[in-house]
């Protein structure tokens, strides 16, 4: 399900240049100079190595956003599987995942196992890959959590090695991986508790949904399946059928604001009302952003040029609504979002995706 847009199709797809939208959610992106698919950690590696000029690793392509030019170098489709226990005792697990499984795919497992640790990052779309080098987090949960170490191949002296999780500068959707091409992500391990309950849910809508109080915990699978209704509700589940899910999901991260400019917000919003916010680390605050851009005037559907809008079910997400919008159409719809409430409410909103051949 996580790659249901980003598989190749034939033998042809291993060296032929095509546009890279078909392996992005968001269906857009140029052509590529060429296209290699790899299925195993050596072979990514040797691609890598076998690649002089530009390269981009490409895997689930959930959260990318590829210009209109496309990418002019090697694209390196992660295209490896499998899961192995590297130890285990009667409290925990450990397990090591190659960088291609589908991250649905391993949560659904995990769950299966009894294993408890990532039961609310269910219905993510992309690959095991990319979660330490975005930290993905929802509902409570970030992979920083349960990561205890990242597989790497390391351009810069070519050597493979394994990086410790205290290592990987593992921030709000960030780490030391993300807009650098020097390590390329080969498996990561993931040490979760065998327990039938889920960890203390600690996100208040998924407490509300399921009928608990903050803290406690729940079945895997009830959590399992209730993350799966709200991310639905929201268009966060890959749906073919669904023009709201060809997004990369949340465009905008959640801004974290120093105390001052915090203040400053609540004062420029007082006739808005309270924005919702999360209390952080050293005074920091982390705000909605989702409440920023509806505030700003930007509500649910708010159309964009020539096929791209706001998700008709949540704020957070620009889509290629028509099928065939171009990025340069999305970027000027998500241009416009940011510096509006920048202009109206003196916060600066990020972009959650990597931008490859593009800018906003």
């Amino acid at each position: 399900m996580s790659d249901a847009y980003a598989q190749p199709t034939t033998e042809a797809d291993r060296a032929i240049p095509g546009p890279l939208a078909g392996y992005t959610t968001l269906r857009m992106g140029g052509p590529a100079g060429r296209i290699v698919a790899a299925t195993s950690a050596d072979e990514i590696i040797r691609a890598v190595q076998a690649t002089d000029g530009p390269i981009l690793v490409l895997a689930g392509g959930s959260n990318v956003v590829i210009g209109d030019a496309g990418f002019p170098g090697t694209v390196v489709l992660v295209r490896s599987r499998g899961l192995r226990v590297l130890s285990e005792d009667a409290e925990s697990v450990t397990v090591r995942v190659e960088a291609g499984e589908p991250w649905d795919d391993l949560v659904a497992t995990t769950i299966g196992n009894g294993w408890a640790g990532l039961e609310c990052l269910s219905g993510i779309p992309g690959s095991t890959g990319a979660t330490p080098i975005q930290n993905v987090g929802a509902y409570g949960q970030e992979v920083a959590e349960t990561i205890t170490g990242v597989e790497v191949y390391d351009r810069l002296d070519g050597t493979r090695r394994t990086i410790p999780a205290a290592e990987c500068g593992f921030a709000y959707r960030g780490s030391i991986f993300k807009y650098q091409d020097r390590w390329v992500v080969l498996s990561v391990d993931f040490r979760l508790t065998r327990s039938p309950l889920s960890g203390p849910v600690r996100y208040a809508e998924l407490a509300r949904a399921l009928g608990v109080e903050v803290g406690e915990r729940v079945p895997l699978d009830d959590a399992r399946a209730t993350v799966l209704r709200l991310r639905a509700g929201k268009g966060m589940v890959l749906d073919a059928a669904d023009p709201d899910t060809r997004s990369v999901g949340s465009f905008f991260t959640n801004p974290v604001l120093d105390r001052a400019t915090y203040e400053l917000l609540r004062e420029r919003a007082a006739d808005l009302g309270e924005p919702p916010s999360w209390p952080g680390a050293d005074g920091l605050v982390k705000v909605s952003a989702a409440w920023l851009i509806d505030r700003a005037g930007f509500a649910k559907g708010h159309p964009g040029p020539d096929g791209v809008a706001i998700s008709s079910k949540h704020t957070l997400a620009l889509t290629n609504r028509s099928g065939t919008a171009s990025t340069s159409d999305l970027l000027t719809l998500a241009g416009t979002i940011r510096d509006t409430v920048h202009a109206r409410l003196g916060v600066t909103l990020h972009p959650e995706p990597v931008l490859i051949n593009c800018a906003l």
